[in-house]
């Protein structure tokens, strides 16, 4: 039994290990060419080894926050698997030969962990979210998913989170025994959050999963399915919430095609 174990996390070790291997760059930002059930399976597989990992669900606007800070950049880059949450990555990495790749939709992966979480027993801690909305989120996961097993919820209204608060968080997370906790603060603060914070953390996943906070606690409508498929999920945000989101979906977006453009540029010459 011993030495089928020893192997089983063997094999479950190597399978991370190719998943990690295969990145590609996009504005220096190393994007796997995965899908969700790749991300599912290694995560399972970290589980499984006791190994800690922090995932980026990156997006347009992450990629360019990433032009601005390097130091965001370096930890984005560290982490254990950035994976493509925006159809325009999902182009770009289709377009450099990896047709298999899909888009990793944080509310959607969010819920098949969750789904997962209920078969394997696995703890999970909801750290984000404003004015009882990691609560309001509880509440609808566990109605969904009745045997999920959700060890804490905790609002971030103030971000970054204060340090004094942020050491209490950390505390009670590592009193909690999660095993994976979601982390809903919006980018680039929640990617910011899981860098500094990672090595004081048990917990062996951390994820940024982002608007799902606000999508599956049902504060905020998600776009309809064509919509998301179109790329045009960010005009239906937009609409949404103009007052919040004009600068991202407008701005960020320009600069996007613009580092892209020079990006480019650069290499045909």
């Amino acid at each position: 039994m011993d030495k089928y174990r020893k192997s089983f996390k063997e094999k479950r070790s190597g399978q991370i290990f190719n998943i990690m291997m295969h990145k590609y760059q996009i504005l220096h930002v190393g994007v796997s060419p995965v899908n969700n059930s790749d991300v599912v399976q290694f995560i399972r597989a970290a589980l499984t080894t006791n190994q800690k990992v922090y995932i980026c669900v990156a997006a347009v606007h992450l990629t360019v926050e990433c032009q601005h800070d390097n130091w965001l950049l370096d930890g984005v880059n560290r982490a254990d698997l950035v994976v493509p949450d925006g159809m325009p990555l999902v182009w770009l990495l289709r377009l450099a030969g990896y047709k298999n790749a899909q888009r990793v939709y944080g509310p959607g992966l969010m819920k098949t962990l969750c789904k997962e979480a209920t078969h394997h027993g696995w703890r999970v801690y909801l750290l984000g979210g404003r004015n009882g909305q990691s609560d309001e989120l509880a509440h609808n996961l566990q109605r969904h998913y009745s045997s999920l097993r959700v060890v804490g919820a905790r609002d971030t209204p103030v971000r970054p989170i204060p340090e004094k608060q942020n050491r209490k968080i950390i505390e009670e997370i590592n009193k909690s025994r999660a095993d994976i906790v979601f982390v809903g603060m919006g980018c680039p603060e929640q990617e910011r959050w899981m860098m500094k914070n990672r090595n004081t953390l048990i917990p062996s996943v951390l994820i940024g999963v982002g608007a799902a906070f606000d999508f599956l606690s049902g504060r905020v409508r998600q776009a309809p399915a064509w919509m998301q498929h179109a790329g045009l999920e960010w005009l239906f945000r937009l609409s949404q919430e103009p007052q919040r989101l004009w600068k991202r979906y407008t701005i960020t977006n320009i600069q996007f095609l613009f580092y892209l453009g020079k990006y480019i540029f650069r290499f045909a010459r």
